[in-house]
C-alpha cells in the first residue's frame, strides 16, 4: 500500500531526479518561464518555491543553502537580486502553472511554468479586472444606498403637503 508516499518519482533515480529539478529550477529562475510536462512542472513548483521563499532574506547562510540546491551562481544571483525585490510583498505562491495541451508524439500533458510576477500579460490583466471592479462596487453601493432615500424623502414628503393644504381649505 502506498499510505502517506506523495513524492513523484519521476520514472528517475534520486541523483538523475536532483540534477534535472535543479537545472530546471535554475532554467526557470534564469528566464522566468519554461515549458515542460505537467508532472515534472508540480515537482518543480514543489522544489523551487522554498528556495524563493528563502530568498527574501538575504543572508549568506541563505544564499549557500539555495547555492547547494541549485548549483548556478548566476541563478543564486539573479534569485537573490530581481526575483526577491519582486516578490518580497508575497507570501507564497510564486509559480503558475498553464496547461497547454497535450505532446504530439506520446500525448503527454505539456504546460509553462512561470513565475508569477514577471508575466506582464496577467499583471496588467489583473490589475484592470481589480480596479472595475471596485469601481463597479462603489457605484453600485452609492446608487443603491442613494436612490432609496431620495424616493423615501419624496414620498413622506408630498403626503404632508397634501394633509396642510387639506387642512386649510377645510378652515
Amino acid at each position: 500500500m502506498r499510505h502517506n508516499k506523495k513524492f513523484n518519482h519521476l520514472g528517475r533515480k534520486k541523483a538523475h531526479r536532483d540534477a534535472m529539478l535543479s537545472n530546471m529550477a535554475s532554467s526557470l529562475i534564469l528566464h522566468k518561464r519554461i515549458f515542460t510536462t505537467v508532472a515534472k512542472a508540480k515537482a518543480l513548483r514543489i522544489y523551487v518555491e522554498p528556495m524563493i521563499t528563502k530568498s527574501k532574506e538575504d543572508t549568506t547562510h541563505s544564499r549557500r543553502e539555495v547555492f547547494s540546491k541549485l548549483q548556478n551562481k548566476y541563478a543564486v544571483k539573479e534569485l537573490f537580486s530581481e526575483v526577491a525585490s519582486k516578490v518580497a510583498d508575497r507570501p507564497g505562491g510564486y509559480t503558475r502553472v498553464i496547461k497547454t495541451g497535450f505532446r504530439l508524439g506520446d500525448n503527454a500533458a505539456m504546460c509553462f511554468i512561470e513565475l508569477v510576477d514577471f508575466n506582464e500579460n496577467m499583471l496588467k490583466e489583473g490589475k484592470t479586472a481589480k480596479a472595475a471592479s471596485k469601481t463597479r462596487r462603489s457605484r453600485r453601493s452609492k446608487s443603491a444606498s442613494e436612490a432609496p432615500k431620495a424616493e423615501v424623502a419624496t414620498e413622506t414628503a408630498a403626503p404632508k403637503a397634501e394633509v396642510e393644504v387639506e387642512e386649510k381649505s377645510a378652515e
